[in-house]
């Protein structure tokens, strides 16, 4: 997968000469470490994850990553998809449509690839331009305590296979286990 814009900004899947710049996008982005060692922790343990990249030249500037999520419904069954996060663009590269390019790019490929559904945890503002709704509104709640129900979405591929679907959302453990 490789989207290109005219000022040469790319988007594709992370390499290995790619890591040190995302995680100096993830701490620039978000002005500290948590959300760049959570990253590197999933890239560790979770070959499930999806990492993309936006690049000019061989700079990253953004970066968007999807990792396995759980539903728990009442009744003991699971439903999984994936989680959305974290999206970061680096503050020199923000408000050009960069975060939007990766946003698109990676729900794409999230339903080109048959998940369900993605959940972010993220802006009530900016996410339902991209088909987010409050996660709530399906009886979908997430698993941290005190998480505001309007910045907990979801984005639902498949509607038959989410019919009914009530419960708790449950992200990887990497999320929590970042000193």
């Amino acid at each position: 997968m490789e989207d290109a814009w005219p000022d040469s900004t790319i988007i594709i899947e992370e390499c290995p000469n790619d890591i040190l710049g995302i995680r100096k996008v993830n701490q620039a982005a978000f002005r500290g470490d948590y959300e760049a060692d959570v990253v590197d922790r999933l890239r560790l343990n979770c070959v499930q994850i999806l990492s993309l990249v936006a690049k000019k030249g061989d700079q990253v500037v953004g970066h968007i990553l999807f990792s396995p999520v759980a539903i728990i419904q009442n009744e003991g069954w699971t439903i999984d998809g994936m989680g959305l996060g974290p999206l970061a663009v680096h503050p020199d590269h923000q408000g050009l449509g960069i975060g939007s390019a990766l946003c698109r790019a990676g729900l794409q490929r999230m339903k080109g690839d048959g998940h369900p559904y993605v959940v972010v945890l993220g802006h009530p503002d900016y996410y339902p331009r991209f088909g987010f709704t409050p996660a709530s509104y399906y009886g979908i709640k997430c698993a941290y305590e005190g998480v505001p129900q309007d910045a907990f979405m979801i984005c639902i591929f498949n509607p038959q296979q989410m019919e009914g679907v009530r419960g708790r959302a449950f992200y990887r453990e990497e999320f929590g286990d970042v000193d």
